[in-house]
């Protein structure tokens, strides 16, 4: 029996359970609210060959090295990397910062997911509830300037993501992601059929797919690569501590390299599913492929009151499967800042409730989510910081655009080879992609992190370092 109290190490009760829990952890907002309209406001295609190029050259190699620096210590993203050199101790807490600072806007947004699922299922009932034919701006505006509506939505996300944390790894995220992983992906198909078979969703095909250059004009390839390498690793975990506690959690005899291999791969397909799921519709409906966040909740539900009878059922669907998408992503979340707690406690000789640790978090990232969701993306006067426009991109500067790059550039250079080496090759496994991961670790990924940190910095700050 999972013991979910004391401060003792878990592990995941099979390689599926963690392999969906680790997608889960992937698949997320990055992938069904990010990847789509970073695409659309990137070039589409040119976007789409970068994004691939990066998470090939250093995602896959980034993940295989925090699966294996998390295995081999037994420990949360602080002290694995403790445990390496103690001068190398704030890498982690870099990692675990990230997280938390995260959560702060994600559970807003997966409150917005909540909203809108509930609004078209009112539209699908015809419920005094539902968007009822509404302009999508001004509904959307209204919304989100609406302090006490999102901040209780807000706050259900959050009560969501605690109680499945409170599970444990086994009989709570294994349990919860082994049935909604598979469940998402058959909603994305669903809603992919309904997408491409729309009049004139030809030219989404051919905005994703078709070779298009005039984005990478000048150092316009910098920003371009800037942006789809931030979203690389908000999609993919990276940088954050999630992966380094997964690791903690994976029993000695999965094969890791495969679980490595595996994880990017259908953390990308279901990305390039989500462009499937959005674009031909977007194009379909004359909307604009480059509307920014508002593509999620303005634009789709536009395409959605687009289509007649059936549009409120695809409007549910399409947003109840963002929102399970979110869920798995911030349990994954809290559980890497859970990871990081449970072995400081540890390493002072401390016995700490494990339940008890889960519910002060889930507390202080309420008071957070509340904050960001008052905001109302920058909507209700509040002041800003870092020179954004609201306090959701605010805190996204410091995490995915600074501390999550950093410490993945970090990670890169410090985590010995023969670390990995050892920790692949165990029970007589082979290190099929030892010199490929040899090559990327060394040359590829620490370049690409710098010129993508700088990239990102850049587009936040308008510093013109690239014209």
């Amino acid at each position: 029996m999972e013991n979910n109290n004391l401060n003792t190490k878990q592990q995941f009760g099979s390689n599926f359970g963690f392999l969906m829990a680790a997608v889960g952890s992937a698949v997320g907002l990055g992938n069904l609210w990010g990847f789509p309209y970073k695409m659309g406001a990137n070039g589409g295609f040119a976007f789409l060959i970068l994004y691939l190029i990066l998470v090939v050259f250093v995602g896959y190699v980034i993940m295989l090295s925090e699966l294996a620096l998390g295995r081999k210590t037994g420990k949360g993203v602080v002290g694995a990397f403790t445990d390496l050199s103690k001068k190398y101790r704030f890498i982690g807490w870099m990692s675990a910062i990230a997280p938390w600072l995260i959560l702060s806007f994600y559970c807003m947004l997966g409150g917005y997911c909540m909203k809108y699922a509930l609004a078209n299922l009112g539209d699908v009932f015809g419920a005094g509830w539902g968007v009822a034919g509404a302009d999508s701006g001004a509904y959307f505006g209204a919304f989100t300037s609406n302090m006490v509506e999102t901040s209780i939505y807000s706050l259900v996300f959050v009560a969501l993501t605690v109680l499945i944390v409170l599970g444990g790894v086994k009989g709570g995220i294994e349990k919860f992601t082994s049935i909604a992983m598979p469940a998402l992906f058959v909603m994305l198909v669903i809603t992919i059929i309904r997408s491409v078979t729309l009049p004139g969703a030809a030219a989404g095909l051919e905005f994703m797919f078709k070779p298009d250059w005039s984005a990478f004009q000048g150092t316009g390839w910098i920003t371009v690569l800037a942006v789809a390498g931030g979203q690389m690793f908000f999609s993919l975990s990276l940088g954050m501590s999630i992966m380094v506690a997964y690791g903690s959690y994976l029993p000695k005899e999965q094969n890791m390299e495969r679980s490595a291999l595996i994880i990017p791969f259908a953390d990308t397909l279901v990305a390039i599913m989500a462009g499937l799921a959005t674009m031909p519709a977007v194009f379909a409906m004359g909307q604009t492929p480059g509307a920014g966040p508002g593509l999620l909740f303005i634009t789709l539900q536009t395409v959605f009151g687009a289509m007649g009878g059936f549009g409120p059922f695809f409007g549910f669907l399409f947003y109840f499967l963002v929102f399970i998408a979110a869920i798995t992503s911030s349990i994954s979340l809290l559980e890497g800042i859970t990871a990081v707690a449970v072995d400081t406690a540890a390493e002072k000789g401390k016995t700490i409730h494990r339940n008890k640790l889960i519910a002060a978090l889930g507390i202080s990232i309420a008071i957070t989510s509340v904050l960001v969701s008052i905001d109302g993306l920058g909507a209700n006067g509040f002041p800003q910081f870092f020179g954004q426009g609201c306090w959701l991109d605010a805190i996204d500067l410091v995490s995915e655009g600074i501390l999550m790059p950093l410490a993945a550039c970090y990670c890169a250079i410090v985590i010995p080879t023969e670390l990995v080496k050892e920790e692949v090759t165990l029970n007589g496994n082979q290190f099929r992609t030892q010199k490929f991961y040899d090559f990327c670790i060394k040359f590829i990924a620490p370049i690409m992190m710098v010129i993508v940190l700088l990239g990102q910095m850049d587009g936040f700050f308008g510093l013109g370092m690239f014209g």
